[in-house]
């Protein structure tokens, strides 16, 4: 598979991470096309940059960004994303306090984004995990559960067979609304960091 990383923050670095260790190709996109080469050079012989105005090759696209800039993106990049595997792995989390999301409670980021790109199949993902603990792959020995909503069956199946591939657990929670319950979810694990004393290594776990 091949995937394109729109991002070279810590983020677009994880995932990309996870995708060289998969055995799949991998393209990186960024405002600053140094960061984009730097990521790819750390990423290996498997990873390429590629330029602003360059078509996307890859399979599945990952916005690796915060929100709002992740829909802006979305904007930016219009037709390119037609067709394509789109994963939303934003918190649109309220930055002025900090305890709510900055979305309305009817919706999602990810919604936002199939909005703004209807003609993309859009996928929540890797909301509910960290950079640094993607990076490993794991915590404390337990392999990283992926949760993953969206409206096309075949996309949820790429976007687990790129976690998959890389050694975490995906899991499919439903349909694409369901990122709101995600979106959630990933903001109370950042609350939970600081008063817990966490250090941004902690996962939520899926036992039986």
């Amino acid at each position: 598979m091949k995937v394109t990383i729109i991002g070279a923050g810590k983020m677009g670095r994880a995932i990309g991470t996870r995708a060289v260790a998969g055995g799949n190709e991998v393209e990186i996109l960024d405002h600053d096309p140094a960061d984009a080469q730097k990521l790819a050079d750390e990423l290996g012989a498997s990873a390429s940059a590629i330029d602003a105005d360059a078509s996307f090759g890859g399979d599945v696209v990952v916005l690796a960004m915060y929100y709002p800039g992740i829909k802006e993106a979305a904007q930016q990049y219009g037709d390119r994303l037609d067709g394509k595997v789109v994963v939303d792995i934003s918190n649109p989390v309220d930055t002025q306090t900090w305890d709510r999301l900055a979305t309305p409670a009817d919706t999602s980021s990810a919604e936002e984004i199939a909005e703004v790109v209807p003609d993309a199949k859009v996928v929540k993902a890797f909301n509910t995990t960290f950079a640094n603990t993607l990076v490993e792959g794991k915590v404390d020995g337990q392999q990283l559960d992926v949760l993953i909503a969206g409206d096309d069956d075949g996309a949820k199946r790429k976007v687990s067979e790129l976690a998959s591939g890389g050694g975490l657990r995906p899991l499919d929670v439903g349909p694409l609304k369901r990122a709101q319950e995600l979106e959630h979810l990933g903001l109370l694990h950042i609350t939970m960091q600081e008063p817990l004393g966490l250090g941004f290594a902690s996962t939520f776990k899926l036992r039986p």
